[in-house]
């Protein structure tokens, strides 16, 4: 039967590999510490990509006036493309080397629930910088500060489109005949607070979409209020009626919105069903509710009800690995670090990470839509998708690690006690080195969590 730090190290973190995780108090300990691996592995968030970000849109302007002359507007996209990708490298780096990998997982957590995406090559930084600036800084405090720091963040108005938002009543949409774009309303209310179905109407939405206008952010300026696009008078959302002038009524409807009680209920199911089970134990639901209800939407109150629940520790992994995770914890037991992910060069990057990461169905800040990843097994375990898994656990260990490690040791490094007597007997006996190691990453055992 798998144990309680084999369980801990691969429900909340990557895998065994440097894990030290311990139980429930040594895990919320280690989330109150110093955050180390944003100290040894550093991205960059908006106000650092300005630069870069004015100009590619710059460029972009240039190419439109100019179609043949595309060699400023190429130069500036590769620019745009390798801050990208620096982020992109870092955030990996951290979950290789990070002992307790509690931290990366709920950065990946919050990161796909304020789901953001480049709506073009010159803005592929943007989704990176809303991660630095908006969850990891609030990882363990209350929701309602990250969810105005993420409403707020030029990645979310730009890709929700509040940059094309403008109060019909306002001057500016009088006298261009501009109107709403409810987008970031919808998906405020929807997704980042209360959840689908929780008593909220659509004129909650348009009262909604009424207060942000005025929000606005521009590749060369970041984050702006525009007194004169925003919806002149008061606006009433959920029966409460929200005043006066800049962002500040903004932030009142985001802080009563993050104190709902149907906002404790979608938090506390969201993070159960992400760590603990696609059906999480309405005990352990109601648990998590009631810590957030309580504490005002306090984090880590909230991650400590998950951890200190029975259910959460029951020795039975439900969930599919995501292709980040099993790529990320097939590195991490393979014994790749996050310096060596840092310099590995940008050809077999992309050949062998982020491109086998697409064919299993997951293409790197290229979600779908603002609902970010499915959590559900049968989202990720289909046809292509393990085809795809099964492929690069045969064919891409041996072209990262030399000497490739011995299987059956394999076996302990990779699951610990999770290994099952098939998988122990089947490592022992493959025929060689690269098919022993490939048949513990495509087992069903390594790409459960």
């Amino acid at each position: 039967m798998i144990d309680k730090a084999t369980l801990a190290a691969i429900r909340f973190g990557y895998g065994p590999p440097r894990a030290a995780m311990g139980g429930p108090a040594d895990m919320l300990a280690a989330l109150a510490g110093p955050d180390e691996m944003a100290a040894r592995h550093p991205t960059f968030g908006f106000t650092d990509a300005l630069p870069v970000l004015a100009q590619a849109a710059d460029a972009r302007k240039m190419l439109r006036q100019n179609p043949d002359d595309r060699k400023t507007y190429q130069a500036a996209v590769r620019a745009a493309a390798a801050m990208s990708e620096s982020a992109t490298r870092a955030r990996f780096a951290r979950a290789l080397d990070a002992p307790d990998a509690f931290r990366e997982r709920l950065t990946g957590f919050w990161a796909d629930h304020f789901t953001t995406k480049a709506r073009n090559a010159p803005e592929r930084p943007l989704p990176g910088t809303l991660v630095h600036d908006a969850v990891r800084p609030h990882l363990t405090g209350r929701f309602e500060d990250m969810l105005i720091a993420a409403t707020l963040h030029p990645a979310m108005l730009s890709y929700l489109d509040q940059v094309a938002s403008v109060g019909p009543g306002s001057p500016f949409g009088q006298r261009r005949n501009r109107g709403l774009n409810e987008n970031l309303a919808r998906e405020v209310i929807e997704l980042h607070s209360l959840g689908v179905g929780a008593g909220y109407g659509q004129a909650d939405v348009r009262q909604m979409a009424l207060l942000l206008t005025g929000l606005d952010a521009t590749a060369r300026e970041g984050f702006l209020f525009r007194p004169e696009r925003a919806e002149p008078g008061a606006e009433t959302v959920l029966g409460k009626t929200y005043d006066g002038d800049g962002v500040e009524p903004i932030k009142a409807v985001l802080r009563d919105l993050a104190r709902h009680p149907a906002t404790a209920a979608h938090i506390a199911r969201k993070l159960a069903t992400h760590f603990v089970a696609d059906s999480p134990d309405p005990a352990l639901v109601a648990a998590m509710t009631a810590a957030y209800r309580d504490s005002g939407g306090a984090l880590d109150v909230v991650y400590g009800a998950m951890l200190n629940h029975p259910a959460a520790w029951e020795p039975v992994l439900h969930k599919a690995r995501q292709p980040v995770d099993f790529l990320l914890a097939a590195l991490r037991a393979l014994g790749m670090t996050g310096d060596e992910m840092r310099k590995m060069a940008r050809g077999p990057f992309l050949r062998m990470l982020l491109r086998p990461m697409a064919l299993m169905g997951q293409d790197w800040e290229k979600p779908n839509g603002p609902d970010g990843w499915p959590e559900s097994q049968e989202a990720w375990i289909t046809p292509q998708g393990l085809g795809a898994r099964i492929a690069w656990a045969m064919e891409v260990p041996g072209r990262l690690v030399t000497p490739m490690p011995d299987p059956p040791g394999f076996v302990q490094t990779a699951l610990g006690s999770a290994a099952d007597e098939r998988l122990i007997w089947a490592a022992a006996r493959a025929e060689s080195i690269r098919e022993g190691v490939g048949l513990v990453l495509a087992s069903p055992a390594f790409n459960r969590r």
